[in-house]
């Protein structure tokens, strides 16, 4: 039914206001699931999530699969993080488009230096707290959602250091309105996303693209099963799978069990889109050569 989007900077209260959030929806008369998606949901340490370009990256295609996952017209999604970048931000609100929902953005609006007190508060309780370089890092790059663009608009902003945040602030009081409110021909101020065919196409392709790369992968692994049972044991030198593409060249005999531990990892790895990752490969034989290269690299022979 909606997804809302949290943004601010490093210790500006957004898990509080997420929560608060939550609550006062639970409490109204929204009759839709409220679930919050955050990094302790899936037990990442903010300063290793944080700590370089690669592990940011992987923050991200989490948190944004997850919500593509859970984006429906029969809940509501909040999605409590950063969100510093702009890009990132319209990847979400694509996301919330394609599910033909409402989309919001509640940017928690505190200035730099109360931002560095909370954290240096935090760190002294004991509690989980950002490390000064990452911190600053973060600051620096930060990205103002700006009401003009569409993936930042409905804007609602909380003034988290001069009025608190609780259940009845005023931002909070207004996105509750505004994800609650009936949409009908009379309500201009309420806008529920439609997708286009252009993010129809996208997800649909997608979707195939997942489906050629599991279907392929399974066949690598079939034909390894298979060469594997008619050989003594040892290496495995220039199994073929089809003309045109790389032969596989392992360097001792695979058990099944790892076999399909490296295929979930490899498409783990290959899943991600965009801001998050690469595509997905869009056909069976892109899928196959690409499985194999990172089979003979995890398990090749070594020269």
């Amino acid at each position: 039914m909606a997804l809302v989007v949290i943004c601010g900077q490093p210790c500006s209260g957004k898990s509080t206001a997420a929560k608060c959030l939550a609550e006062a929806l639970n409490e109204s008369e929204c009759k839709q699931t409220v679930r919050i998606i955050d990094e302790t949901s899936f037990h990442l340490d903010r300063n290793q999530s944080y700590a370089n370009m690669p592990s940011e990256k992987n923050l991200r295609g989490v948190l944004r699969s997850e919500v593509d996952r859970s984006v429906s017209k029969d809940n509501i999604i909040i999605v409590d993080s950063l969100n510093s970048i702009k890009g990132y931000r319209y990847e979400l609100w694509c996301l919330a488009r394609a599910a033909g929902i409402r989309y919001c953005v509640l940017y928690c609006d505190v200035g730099e230096s109360h931002c560095r007190k909370w954290n240096e508060e935090r760190r002294e309780k004991g509690e989980a707290a950002y490390n000064d370089v990452i911190f600053e890092d973060l600051v620096r790059r930060f990205e103002k959602p700006d009401r003009r663009n569409r993936w930042d608009s409905p804007l609602f902003e909380l003034w988290a250091h001069n009025d608190g945040v609780e259940r009845s602030s005023i931002a909070i009081v207004d996105v509750v309105l505004y994800l609650t409110k009936k949409a009908d021909s009379k309500s201009r101020d309420v806008k529920i996303l439609q997708p286009t065919i252009a993010t129809q196409n996208t997800r649909f392709s997608e979707a195939n693209s997942l489906y050629e790369m599991d279907r392929a992968t399974q066949e690598v692994i079939n034909a390894i099963v298979e060469a594997q049972s008619q050989s003594i044991g040892g290496p495995l030198a220039n199994i073929s799978i089809g003309q045109g593409l790389p032969n596989i060249d392992i360097s001792r005999s695979v058990g099944l069990p790892e076999l399909r531990r490296l295929r979930r990892t490899f498409i783990k790895l290959t899943g991600q889109t965009s801001l998050s990752g690469r595509p997905p490969p869009s056909d069976s034989n892109s899928a196959k050569r690409m499985f194999v290269d990172y089979l003979n690299r995890e398990l090749g022979t070594i020269a």
